[in-house]
């Protein structure tokens, strides 16, 4: 934190402001509600929230299912203000209360043409599981708000599967790189 900045933490979702927000949050970055990955369907509205907070602002947020199996799923993450770690703050968040509940895995899915995000999650110990082939373009059959293009010129068609391990890992184990909080999952 440099000199004369108010410092940027997470709290969970807390009342009806903080929902109204996400829902608003929600139609303008992904479309609105709800959000599909791995053929599943997620009402963001029903899930855990976190939210980012910098000097009685709202700066981000991040929804999550919790653990199925041991493993829980990253299903939105949004860094309004870039470079100032709110995503890593986000990610770590999520991280802390998913082995909080017993959770050992958290996976987080992205579209092709989100190189950002990509880097973003491997550069915090996210490996890559799995690619679906034309996953989206059958996500968009529900949800037609789900763009054709996307980041860098990329038609959008893909899912790609990362998880991170988290049992044993130390709190706080996600390194913020800072300037590339702005990556996002899903569709």
């Amino acid at each position: 934190m440099r000199e004369g900045e108010a410092a940027v933490y997470a709290a969970p979702a807390a009342d009806g402001a903080d929902r109204a927000w996400l829902a608003q949050l929600w139609r303008d970055g992904w479309g609105g509600d709800p959000m599909y990955s791995g053929g599943r369907v997620h009402h963001l509205a029903r899930l855990e929230a976190f939210i980012a907070w910098e000097a009685g602002r709202r700066v981000g947020a991040a929804t999550y299912a919790p653990p199925e199996d041991g493993v829980a799923e990253l299903v939105s993450l949004d860094a309004l203000v870039p470079g100032r770690g709110v995503g890593s703050l986000l990610l770590q968040a999520v991280s802390d209360a998913v082995r909080a509940r017993g959770g050992r895995a958290l996976k987080v899915v992205t579209t092709n043409d989100n190189l950002d995000a990509l880097g973003f999650y491997q550069r915090r110990g996210f490996r890559l599981m799995a690619l679906r082939p034309g996953a989206v373009d059958v996500a968009r059959r529900h949800k037609p708000t789900i763009p054709l293009v996307g980041r860098h010129g990329i038609p959008v068609r893909d899912e790609l599967v990362l998880i991170a391990e988290l049992a044993g890992e130390e709190p706080s184990s996600f390194p913020d790189s800072g300037g590339d909080d702005g990556a996002a999952p899903g569709s």
